[in-house]
């Protein structure tokens, strides 16, 4: 088995027919279904099911599907890092939800960017589920999370927490029965503890689940509500958002979690991560 039969494994999946995965890849479509022969004949099972229509994976190219996707990234990984550019010495790959990004994973790559010119840098971001497949198949090896979730070869720091606060568009917004209130999912616990603050309050007529995405809307829109600390500092500091008073404050837990191996061949860890969680953005309540 070889990286060229699993890629036109996937590309058959992908296109779901052998004659397209055939252009995609630019070969004949004789090519393909030779490879694909090398490849069941070597699992000694079919994987595809060819019809007039297209092609459907079998149960055994369903189980063989994520395998083939894990071992098809780590390829493309192992090719960026030994193909790196002069003056290059080492590669990180990092990981980061989405609402994470903004100051924290921000704060993360410059300091890599300003301070390690000898290390190349890529970024993924993606959803709880995405990233610990990514940790779990080597394709990154760092990430921040909401989640706690740690693997066998990997460690996890627990980081200065999201505080929550109510902002508001308008300086006199009412802390409850706001009609232009804007529910932000920030996690279970938030929604308990949010639940239990407010169980006199009427349900939010909108609602994200992003943080990002609720910023903009109270930007385009108006309104209000609860929001990171960290992503509406600048605004606090500007007049563009006011946090209501008196209004509660929550938290919600952030981890960092690294490859061990990669953390054993980074000096520059301990002063990145010093640099991260030390700026007053992320600690200011």
């Amino acid at each position: 088995m070889n990286i060229n039969e699993l890629k036109t494994f996937l590309a058959i999946i992908e296109t779901g027919s052998l004659v397209r995965a055939s252009q995609n890849l630019n070969v004949t479509q004789s090519t393909v279904t030779a490879r694909l022969k090398v490849l069941e004949d070597e699992l000694g099972q079919t994987l595809i099911n060819r019809h007039k229509s297209g092609a459907t994976l079998t149960p055994a190219g369903v189980r063989l599907e994520r395998y083939a996707l894990t071992i098809s990234d780590l390829w493309g990984q192992a090719r960026q890092e030994t193909a790196l550019p002069d003056g290059m010495n080492g590669i990180c790959n990092i990981a980061c939800e989405p609402d994470l990004w903004p100051v924290l994973g921000e704060r993360f790559f410059s300091y890599l960017r300003q301070n390690c010119p000898e290390v190349a840098i890529s970024v993924w971001l993606g959803n709880q589920s995405e990233i610990a497949d990514w940790m779990a198949g080597g394709k990154s090896d760092i990430a921040f999370t909401y989640r706690s979730a740690m693997g066998a070869r990997e460690k996890q720091i627990e980081l200065p927490a999201d505080t929550l606060i109510l902002v508001s568009t308008l300086p006199n917004s009412p802390m409850r029965f706001d009609p232009n209130y804007v529910f932000v999912e920030a996690g279970e616990t938030f929604g308990r503890e949010h639940a239990a603050a407010y169980a006199d309050a009427d349900t939010a007529r909108l609602s994200f689940n992003s943080a990002q995405i609720g910023l903009q809307h109270l930007k385009t829109s108006g309104g209000s509500a609860y929001l990171p600390m960290r992503l509406v500092e600048h605004e606090l500091q500007k007049g563009k958002l006011f946090k209501i008073p008196q209004a509660p404050e929550f938290k919600r837990r952030i981890y960092l979690t690294a490859n061990t191996a990669a953390l054993d061949a980074w000096d520059w860890f301990e002063n990145c991560l010093s640099y991260v969680t030390t700026k007053s953005e992320i600690n200011e309540n």
